[in-house]
């Protein structure tokens, strides 16, 4: 019988239980979730004057190259000791010296025709001269005075033309010696002692020690931030030229080089859509313990080039800028919008922007990813 009442008792009780608990609900009062705003980093919109800078690189090359060749022909007889590739020689120092002596023999051919053409001319206008007298007095015939003419006239010419040849003679025989025409560095010797050298061939390759070019390219955006005349040919005046900073590493440290952006080319590579534009610098001294050195040619250089200082501009970080021309303003209730504004430039860790913002705006710069407009935010103001 136990086993019979027993679970009959316990279902019946359970269905008491349960009919008394649906019968009596607990009740809870309905409330508003609470919503927690997330943090996010503003900046405040700060209206200011930028100097822009443009960035680009390139190798250094010599400013002038000129190839050495002479103007005489003759046998080397003497080559200087510095007219190896990589040598330094100074302006008007000699490089290399032809056989004299023929230059020597006929410097001497010319000065004695010139002393007996001088002679005859001499002569000449003595005897001229006592014609004349002569023919005042009637002593003398109408044809003696134009010979006595015409015999001064011809050796007056012989004595001019006997001039000019001693002078080319004396010209040859300084142009066997080759001197540098400016300071520079030899790159190459194409002749050696004894060969043999005709006029205008090349003996030697220069390039200028004083001062170094950079080709550098510019994309044609970024020529609107230099602040030189657009269109302008020639060379930029020196009040007008960019002032331009080079950093290149040379034997394991890094230099820097001051110079000017000199002038920028006419045409426009159709392969990369690029000006090139050429940065001139002057030669420092060499200090092998300073700070600086002579610009190695063929060195490549970063380039940092000064361009226009725009007013009234607002600078905010890159990360700022939202769906390429958007920023989210943080208003006063500290809710977060997008607003579209007007980019003047952007740069690898920075933006420029020249419109759509008041000065005194909040922009968010966290990198969040869900946005609704609208939506409520704890700002965390950062300086920037």
């Amino acid at each position: 019988m136990k086993r019979v009442l027993m679970p009959i008792g316990i279902l019946l009780g359970s269905i008491v239980i349960t009919v008394v608990l649906i019968r009596n609900p607990t009740r809870v009062s309905e409330s508003a979730p609470e919503i927690i705003p997330i943090s996010v980093r503003v900046a405040e919109v700060r209206s200011e004057s930028v100097q822009l800078f443009i960035e680009s690189q390139g190798k250094a090359q010599a400013a002038r190259q000129a190839s050495l060749s002479s103007n005489v022909q003759g046998p080397v007889a003497w080559v200087s000791p510095s007219l190896e590739a990589g040598a330094y020689v100074k302006a008007g120092e000699p490089l290399l010296r032809l056989e004299l002596a023929d230059f020597e023999t006929a410097v001497a051919r010319s000065r004695a025709t010139y002393e007996q053409a001088s002679a005859e001319a001499a002569f000449a206008a003595a005897d001229l001269a006592r014609i004349n007298e002569l023919a005042a007095k009637r002593l003398a015939s109408e044809s003696e005075l134009q010979n006595a003419e015409r015999a001064a006239t011809v050796t007056s010419a012989r004595l001019a033309d006997a001039e000019a040849a001693l002078e080319q003679s004396e010209l040859d025989a300084e142009r066997s010696i080759l001197r540098a025409p400016f300071n520079a560095v030899v790159a190459s010797r194409d002749v050696e002692l004894g060969q043999f050298v005709n006029r205008a061939q090349s003996v030697a390759v220069l390039f200028d020690a004083d001062s170094v070019d950079v080709r550098v390219p510019l994309a044609i955006r970024q020529l609107g931030y230099l602040d030189v005349p657009m269109g302008f040919r020639g060379e930029f005046d020196s009040s007008q030229a960019p002032q331009v900073e080079l950093v290149g590493s040379y034997g394991g440290k890094q230099y820097k080089w001051e110079g000017k952006l000199l002038r920028t080319e006419a045409t426009i590579d159709p392969n990369s859509n690029t000006v090139q534009s050429i940065i001139r610098i002057e030669q420092p001294s060499a200090d092998l313990g300073g700070e600086t050195i002579p610009l190695p040619i063929g060195l490549f250089v970063e380039a940092r080039i000064s361009g226009k200082l725009v007013e009234d501009i607002i600078l905010l970080p890159r990360s700022a800028i939202r769906n390429n021309s958007q920023v989210l303003v943080v208003d006063a209730e500290n809710k977060m919008y997008y607003r579209d504004v007007d980019i003047f430039r952007l740069e690898q860790d920075r933006v420029l922007i020249s419109g759509g913002l008041v000065p005194g705006e909040k922009i968010c710069t966290s990198p969040i990813q869900a946005v609704v407009d609208g939506m409520s935010v704890r700002p965390v103001l950062e300086m920037i």
